[in-house]
């Protein structure tokens, strides 16, 4: 299957309200619709998570975060610009303000975090789908995070209703995103590095 056709095949599921497994720019995801929240509420079962946690999204863009952020920081403008290096280790920006996303999405302080990826599957499937993209590593709750596909838990494989092609051969170390919460005032707080 080309990467081309995987795309292809995620977005229709995704479309459709359902749950995919991908490979990001950290770790493997379990995804769906960042504005569907029955999809999004399968995602928390899934994982066997809280729903009080929140997840985080994928956008391929400045101008698709926008879309999910009331009023996005000039200091996080400045970061994501220096971040657009490929060298630079992936950055979730945890941001206060959060819309347009599902309501089960959302911190209870109204905080969202969201990550420009620009890994060139994840980035090609958040283009495709023209939306936010849930995006929380493929594991139980609890467990460590699935770094390659080899690694994922069989259950999580076989709760999903898609699961991506592209990079399953891969064997390499991979980590979870660096996460930075930035206040509306500017404050900025490094929650892992």
């Amino acid at each position: 299957m080309t990467r081309e056709e995987d795309i292809k095949n995620a977005v229709e599921v995704l479309r459709k309200g359902g749950v995919i497994l991908y490979p990001t720019d950290t770790v493997w995801g379990i995804g769906c619709d960042a504005t569907n929240a029955e999809a999004v509420k399968r995602v928390y079962e899934i994982k066997q998570r809280d729903d009080s946690k929140a997840l985080i999204c994928l956008v391929d863009s400045d101008a698709r975060l926008q879309r999910y952020v009331r009023n996005v920081p000039d200091v996080a403008w400045q970061l994501i610009d220096s971040l657009k290096d490929s060298d630079s280790k992936p950055t979730t920006l945890i941001l206060d303000g959060a819309i347009n996303l599902a309501p089960n999405l959302i911190a209870e302080d109204g905080s969202i975090g969201m990550r420009i990826t620009q890994e060139p599957f994840s980035k090609e499937l958040c283009y495709r789908f023209q939306k936010a993209l849930v995006s929380t590593s493929a594991n139980i709750s609890g467990e460590p995070a699935a770094q390659n596909y080899c690694d994922i838990d069989p259950r999580i494989v076989e709760a999903v209703d898609y699961v991506c092609w592209s990079r399953r051969q891969e064997h390499k170390p991979h980590q979870p995103s660096s996460i930075i919460r930035l206040k509306e005032n500017g404050e900025v707080n490094i929650i892992r590095k």
